[in-house]
């Protein structure tokens, strides 16, 4: 605090040190002065003193800007420091009226700086102060005219995210600009589900000492994600020390922020140990629109500098901010302002003395100047100058570079906050854009070690522990996990969907199974689990269901089994009801059933009286002959012959219709006769709940919880059971015997417990729906991992083939569970009956054509009515007597002395004597 005070003592003294007592008042003055705080020997500074030096002389060039009056620049150099000393030297310049400053460049400086700003109203505008902070409401006198590093974690962070990494390390150096950085990306990391793991901060003044110490540290860490947020003073000193130590080879990713491109920018030349050392690094710069004022620029660069160094985009930024003040300057101007200086009534106090506190002034407009800047909306080298209502510039975009080859940029996308990542400039996109990760895209990247391989983000230290997994040590239902007698080797479901879990992990995850129980009594979960968060164990692997209270202490994977609540209660025999024949067909069903039966007989008789003797005769027999031959289909068991064609074809859809009805008669009769022999006496949770029998339970898990918290059971009611036998022994003894009447406990269980015991089953629905996991701390980036593992497993049917290896058995009881099997209704054979019905109506239609034909036919040699026609018997006189002409014919050509044979003579008879009985008729 006396540091800042003593700064700021000084800082006010040097700024206006020499202005006269009063208010100085000017219209459109001559000259203006402002002033530049540069750092000359760095990267940035070098190239930001050449850019505003050509700035200020540009604009004093062009009449049009500031209409006459000239801009008078003062620069200082603070030698890169950003302390006492450096802060002292910045201040020298300020003997003259400022009226604003270009600057600082350091974001430390610029903290210091601002509040001196704010009290004598001189605007800061710093064109490489990138801290976030800077832009809160307690620095109104700093304006960036750069891009602000909250946009530029932004972009670290969807990187990190776009490939998928969950843990990084940030070493960063401890400062204003340091610190404010590195936090904001921790957020936006968080946002993503992605975290900082481990932060190694640097002292401002680093060694390479300390470089070193620092990069151990990094080494022994976990994750391979490195974030590079330094100085460009150091930066390539960081990586040199991490290539001699190992940590620039493959599966590391390092992802320097923008002061390696603006090395890379600036330096002509870098020695060949500082471009091997960088190799496969991925970098961002500050994206600027491509223009014909930018091209322009840069054409002149070469000149201004005499080839000593490039242009960095650090160095277009300090250029257009020159052009920002002049216009704000014209601005303010013609709103007919003067630039003006009063005293500070504050500091009367001080007269006296020789610092001369009392002389010190503030400048009348510096609000209006600042409202001015910030309403500039103008088209500079970098692209359009306009300030977002936060005091950011708009169209925030960066290009993210892979350094590789002796040429060091290689441009593999763009980042902005409009766009997200993508392979098209931001300047392109001309539409909403979705902004999810499945449509980021980069290109190609060659990492660290010359792979293009993806790295793996993370692997263990370098002393290659084991991973810790514990695992319950069951006494029951071992097919879940199990320990081999006599060794440390597990088996089981549980342990196989791990081990082919972890075999789908991009990196190799070495393991070891510790086992936890005693082998005698069945471990408790809980207790289990808390290992994990005491260290003990880094992962838990089991029947581990899970639940609400547990997350709290680990984190879960993807379920792998689904396994809720069930009741398993003993079966008891009931006998079948006399009446249990009817039960497959509904009563609707049975009438339509019954309906078609007659309908069909009916139509049968129709087609057939006329032509064959099995349906004729007196009306009581034909009656009986209908019914008869309409319900002995059911068994095909009717003896009267079909002639017709149009008989046979209503006959063989029909039965087609009974065999489908009298399989799916079969079907149900025999399941409904099965079910009727089971029944239990607990009918499901809701009566086990009002009820006041025992209720067993398998001792460890969480059922007994559930059971007393959740269903309010009273504890009193509920038996805790070790093992199978033990299950069974009581649901055999049932309550009045000391045991239960119903066993609570997992689908998986129970199904396993039920597949060789047919006297239990499962009563009711599962009233839960729960799932088993595998257990890991939490925020652990395996949990992650495996749960992606689990879902791959699931969708290529590997995780299937492991349940039937250990799980697969033939549940004898449990398809007793169900109490009411659905009876056979008439909406599941409708389209049999419609079918049937069709054809008897075309029968029909085709019969009643055919009738109409030969009564035409025979009315022209008789008045008999259709009616009679058609209840006659069907008469073959016409058919004979054309047979008996063809047959005189064919004597007459055999004349020449063919016998006719026996077979014709006949025929000849029977025509002589249907003719007579046909005249006798007539007559």
């Amino acid at each position: 605090m006396h540091m800042f005070r003593l700064l700021v003592v000084i800082f006010c003294y040097g700024l206006f040190i020499g202005t006269a007592a009063g208010v100085r008042v000017s219209t459109r003055p001559n000259v203006v002065n402002i002033g530049a705080i540069v750092s000359f020997n760095t990267s940035i500074g070098k190239v930001a003193k050449v850019a505003i030096e050509a700035a200020v002389e540009d604009v004093n060039s062009n009449p049009a800007v500031l209409k006459g009056t000239k801009l008078k620049l003062s620069m200082q150099d603070t030698k890169q420091s950003s302390g006492f000393l450096g802060i002292v030297e910045v201040l020298r310049f300020m003997e003259n009226d400022t009226v604003a400053i270009i600057g600082p460049q350091q974001s430390v400086m610029a903290h210091v700086i601002s509040h001196i700003a704010n009290e004598l109203q001189v605007p800061l505008l710093s064109f490489a102060a990138s801290d976030p902070t800077l832009n809160s409401l307690q620095f109104p006198y700093f304006v960036r005219t750069t891009q602000s590093d909250l946009f530029q974690m932004s972009a670290v962070a969807e990187i990190i995210s776009y490939y998928e990494w969950r843990d990084v390390i940030a070493i960063y150096i401890d400062d204003d600009h340091g610190r404010n950085g590195i936090a904001a990306l921790g957020d936006l990391l968080a946002d993503k589900r992605c975290k900082i793991s481990y932060k190694a901060p640097m002292s401002p003044k680093v060694s390479r000492n300390e470089i070193s110490d620092t990069l151990l540290k990094v080494l022994l860490k976990e994750s391979r994600i490195i974030i590079l947020h330094i100085y460009a003073t150091w930066g390539l000193e960081v990586v040199d020390v991490a290539q001699k130590m190992g940590m620039m080879k493959s599966g590391y990713v390092w992802i320097a922020t923008d002061w390696l491109s603006t090395i890379l920018d600036t330096e002509t030349s870098l020695s060949p140990v500082a471009i091997d050392s960088i190799q496969g690094v991925l970098t961002l710069r500050m994206h600027t629109l491509d223009s014909e004022l930018k091209r322009k620029f840069v054409s002149r660069w070469s000149n201004l500098t005499s080839g000593l160094f490039g242009l960095n985009t650090y160095g277009l930024y300090a250029y257009d901010t020159v052009w920002l003040l002049a216009h704000a300057l014209d601005a303010f101007l013609n709103q007919g302002e003067t630039i003006s200086f009063s005293n500070d009534s504050r500091l009367t106090e001080f007269h006296g003395g020789n610092l001369h506190f009392d002389s010190l002034s503030i400048f009348d407009g510096g609000s209006m100047l600042l409202s001015s800047i910030l309403e500039v909306n103008i088209s500079g080298v970098c692209g359009t100058i306009k300030f977002t209502s936060d005091g950011n510039l708009i169209g925030t975009a960066y290009e993210v570079i892979n350094v590789i080859g002796t040429a060091g940029i290689r441009r593999i996308g763009y980042w902005s906050n409009s766009s997200g990542l993508s392979t098209m400039p931001p300047e392109e996109f001309n539409r909403q854009i979705n902004l999810s990760l499945s449509n980021q895209q980069l290109y190609g990247v060659i990492w660290p070690g010359q792979t293009t391989e993806k790295p793996r983000g993370w692997a263990f230290s370098s002393n290659e522990k084991q991973l810790r997994v514990g695992v319950p040590v069951r006494i029951s239902f071992q097919e879940f996990a199990s320990l081999v007698y006599g060794s440390d080797v597990f088996h089981g479901y549980c342990i196989d969907v791990f081990s082919a879990a972890v075999a789908l992990l991009p990196y190799a995850l070495p393991y070891k199974f510790i086992p936890f129980g005693d082998g005698h009594r069945v471990p408790i979960y809980n207790d289990l689990l808390q290992k994990i968060t005491t260290n003990e164990f880094d992962a838990v692997v089991g029947d581990i269901t899970i639940t609400t209270n547990r997350t709290k202490m680990v984190d879960f994977t993807q379920p792998y089994i689904e396994s809720g609540l069930v009741v398993v209660a003993p079966v008891q025999k009931l006998k079948s009801s006399a009446w249990a024949f009817s039960r497959p067909f509904t009563p609707m069903m049975w009438f339509v059933t019954c309906l078609f039966f007659l309908a069909v007989g009916i139509v049968i008789w129709i087609l057939e009286r006329r032509t064959n003797d099995d349906f004729q005769g007196i009306p009581r027999k034909q009656f009986a002959t209908i019914v008869w031959f309409s319900f002995s289909t059911w068994f095909t068991a009717h003896r009267e012959k079909v002639d017709s064609a149009l008989g046979r074809f209503v006959l063989l859809i029909w039965l087609f219709v009974v065999l489908i009805l009298n399989s799916s008669y079969t079907a149900s009769l025999t399941s409904i006769l099965t079910v009727e022999k089971l029944s239990y006496s607990v009918k499901g949770i809701e009566s086990l709940i009002i009820s006041d029998d025992p209720i067993g339970y398998q001792s460890g898990s969480f059922t007994e919880n559930y059971l007393i918290e959740e269903l309010n059971i009273d504890k009193s009611r509920l038996i805790p059971l070790k093992s199978a036998e033990e299950f069974e022994k009581a649901l055999i003894d049932g309550p009045n015997k000391g045991g239960v009447a119903a066993v609570v406990d997992k689908r998986a269980y129970m199904e396993l417990f039920l597949s060789s015991r047919c006297e239990f089953g499962i009563v009711g629905q599962e009233f839960t729906k729960m799932g088993w996991g595998f257990a890991f701390p939490r925020e652990s980036p395996l949990a992650i991992d495996m749960s992606t593992a689990i879902l791959k497993l699931s969708e290529s049917g590997e995780l299937q083939k492991i349940h039937d290896k250990w799980l697969s058995r033939q549940a004898c009881s449990s398809e007793g569970a169900k109490q009411d099997v659905d009876r056979l209704s008439l909406k599941s054979f409708w389209g049999l009956f419609l079918l049937c019905g069709l054809a008897c109506f075309v029968a029909l239609v085709c019969y009643l054509v055919k009738m109409i034909y030969k009564y035409m036919r025979h009315s022209g040699r008789s008045s008999q009515s259709f009616v009679s026609f058609i209840k006659e018997k069907e008469n073959k006189v016409v058919e004979e007597a054309d047979k008996s002409t063809s047959n005189r014919k064919r004597r007459k050509r055999i004349s020449s002395g063919r016998r006719l044979d026996e077979d014709e003579s006949v025929n000849v008879s029977n025509v002589s004597t249907c003719l007579c009985w046909r005249s006798m008729k007539h007559s």
